[in-house]
């Protein structure tokens, strides 16, 4: 374990890094690479080292594991599903889609099937891994270091790759409907003529409708992740303070993320249908 306050919050910030280490690197232990091989990265360092192609096992498990949990209860909810007095998981579930649906409606000014149900997946699943918050910071990391782990994070959410890889599928819908709803022309003419509508200003426009559109997938990875990593630090400094000040600052900061961990959610969810109505606009 971390011996030094430094390297506790290192520890707990550090993903669980599958990466390839190239011929003669030198390791944390001291060891030296034989040949080019993956594995797991023992230092924040080693991570750094593996490039790009690196993954990050934690965040990508514990994604797929709340995406499963999603799509269990929501599946057998449908299939266990009465017209009599429902139960209280029924309850939560219908008032869940008619929440969704809610939003949808007010907020989604096109024609497509996809949006509401694209909406609440969004939503319950960035919800889920939002919630694994709520579990103590050190349970996680102290049963990986148990089992000989060097690091590994719980919260999806609080990881970059993990709030851009959900913000570039986003951005995937977006091209797609731009192009599928005003055709490549009318897709070329909104980037090219718009705002100023003069043939000497098309570089002008393209330079400010290419910005627009790449700062949609930006503000939604940047904005969930930055309060997500941001409560989870502070999670991590209360817990290097004393016992008796633990339990006076993290019982407030807890009940606090009962706002945060739903807001979130909710603030992408809303962000992608907005982005996608635009995208479902056709301008004259």
């Amino acid at each position: 374990m971390a011996n030094t306050p430094a390297e506790y919050i290192q520890h707990h910030l550090q993903n669980l890094t599958l990466g390839k280490l190239p011929e003669g690197y030198v390791r944390a232990d001291g060891s030296v690479v034989d040949q080019a091989t993956w594995t797991i990265a023992q230092t924040g360092l080693e991570a750094r080292d593996m490039g790009f192609m690196a993954v990050h096992l934690d965040t990508l498990g514990w994604s797929l594991l709340m995406g499963f949990i999603f799509i269990f209860l929501f599946r057998m909810v449908a299939k266990s599903a009465t017209s009599g007095v429902p139960g209280k998981l029924q309850n939560l579930v219908e008032m869940t889609v008619e929440f969704v649906e809610g939003i949808v409606r007010d907020t989604f000014h096109g024609r497509n099937a996809l949006i509401a149900p694209l909406a609440l997946t969004i939503f319950v699943w960035v919800l889920l891994m939002n919630s694994l918050k709520w579990i103590p910071v050190d349970y996680i990391p102290g049963l990986a270091t148990l089992i000989g782990l060097p690091a590994f994070k719980i919260v999806p959410t609080t990881d970059p790759n993990g709030t851009f890889g959900l913000s570039l599928g986003v951005f995937l819908l977006i091209i797609f409907y731009s192009i599928k709803v005003k055709g490549v022309g009318g897709f070329t003419k909104e980037l090219t003529l718009s705002p100023f509508n003069h043939w000497s200003l098309i570089p002008f426009n393209l330079f400010l409708e290419v910005l627009g559109l790449l700062t949609k997938p930006l503000s939604l990875a940047l904005r969930l992740f930055g309060n997500m990593y941001a409560g989870e630090v502070v999670f991590i400094l209360i817990a290097l303070l004393p016992f008796y000040v633990q339990w006076t600052l993290n019982v407030p900061w807890a009940i606090f993320h009962i706002l945060i961990i739903p807001l979130q959610a909710f603030i992408f969810m809303v962000l992608t249908i907005v982005y996608l109505s635009s995208a479902h606009e056709e301008h004259n």
